[in-house]
């Protein structure tokens, strides 16, 4: 029996290549974060609204890294190239271009999803590490290419560019609702968070998306059943930085500035820290590894002004030992055990 062969019998079908756990959370446990999101701005200061507003930017920039990670089984340690991408697309189509900030969004998605999908034709010869590599060099780079004098009419060079944060819509105030810039702007993310995860979930769901796990789970199967692998690869590798891209521009509104040393390696490897403590391939995971990125470090600052690094290093090291494969094992193991309290 030749290799192909073998690999052929051993692989799953594409069909079968979703997980027997669902994807997406159930019916009522969806329903009750959603409602803890809507209401939960209502009861606090600005401040919580513009954490909780980027906890859910930086869970939109994880889900885009699940996708590629989780789903086609590429590393990427470069995805904070495309959400500095996405933020300058943003911030220039606003402050240069005049350009309302719900429109540019869409556009930094385009433009992102573009340079994904080009940076994924000549990745498509490197895997695994190698690739992880290729994706590190970029991530590296983009600061750099952000200063260049080439742009600074544009980006700002070293200096940046100050954003307008926008103002909730009229229609609120005729109505007799007070809502802040910073309250508008958190409702506005969550509906574009909701939107790009139910995108997400349908996209893993559907023929695109098995055709991805399949890919991730045996190449060579996939090839042999008539999959184009290298489509899917670049596919995976577009779709992945056009919602970071998304999230980049939702960024550069909430911050209300752009600079090139805002989108360091750092960044990148926050966002992949951020999709292995949620679990890889799982797409809620989201939430829970960007709340750790985006909370932890404040906690681990409220421990230890001075150790605040070596208190983080600490809570991750737990958690990694304790729940290896992060908020999805947690999840699922909760769902058991009310399975099995049910049933008694």
């Amino acid at each position: 029996m030749s290799a192909v062969q073998e690999a052929v019998s051993e692989a799953p079908v594409i069909e079968d290549a979703i997980p027997k756990k669902a994807m997406a959370l159930g019916p009522m446990a969806s329903l009750v974060i959603l409602a803890l999101l809507l209401i939960t701005p209502l009861f606090v200061k600005n401040f919580i609204i513009f954490q909780m507003t980027m906890w859910l930017i930086y869970a939109i920039a994880v889900l885009a890294l699940n996708i590629l990670t989780g789903a086609s089984g590429q590393f990427s340690l470069g995805q904070s190239a495309f959400y500095a991408l996405g933020a300058y697309t943003s911030a220039i189509l606003m402050e240069h271009g005049n350009i309302n900030y719900v429109l540019t969004l869409p556009v930094a998605g385009i433009i992102c999803f573009a340079a994904g999908f080009l940076f994924g034709l000549p990745a498509l010869r490197l895997s695994g590490i190698y690739l992880a590599l290729a994706t590190f060099a970029l991530a590296t780079a983009m600061p750099q290419l952000l200063k260049l004098g080439v742009f600074e009419h544009w980006t700002g060079g070293v200096q940046g560019l100050v954003v307008t944060k926008p103002d909730a819509p009229e229609i609120l105030a005729s109505l007799g609702l007070k809502v802040s810039q910073d309250m508008w702007l958190y409702y506005f993310t969550l509906f574009v968070s909701i939107m790009i995860y139910v995108f997400s979930v349908n996209l893993l769901k559907s023929r695109s998306g098995r055709a991805m796990m399949a890919i991730r789970d045996n190449e060579i199967a996939a090839s042999a059943m008539g999959v184009d692998v290298s489509l899917y690869k670049t596919l995976a590798f577009g779709v992945s930085a056009g919602i970071t891209g998304v999230a980049g521009g939702l960024g550069a509104i909430a911050v209300q500035f752009v600079a090139p040393d805002g989108y360091t390696i750092q960044l990148a490897i926050a966002l992949f820290l951020g999709m292995v403590v949620g679990g890889v391939g799982w797409l809620p995971g989201s939430l829970a590894g960007s709340a750790f990125i985006v909370f932890v470090p404040n906690i681990a600052e409220g421990i230890s002004k001075g150790l605040s690094g070596a208190v983080f290093g600490v809570i991750l090291i737990i958690i990694i030992f304790v729940v290896p494969h992060g908020a999805r094992q947690l999840a699922y193991g909760a769902q058991s055990l009310i399975g099995k309290l049910r049933r008694n």
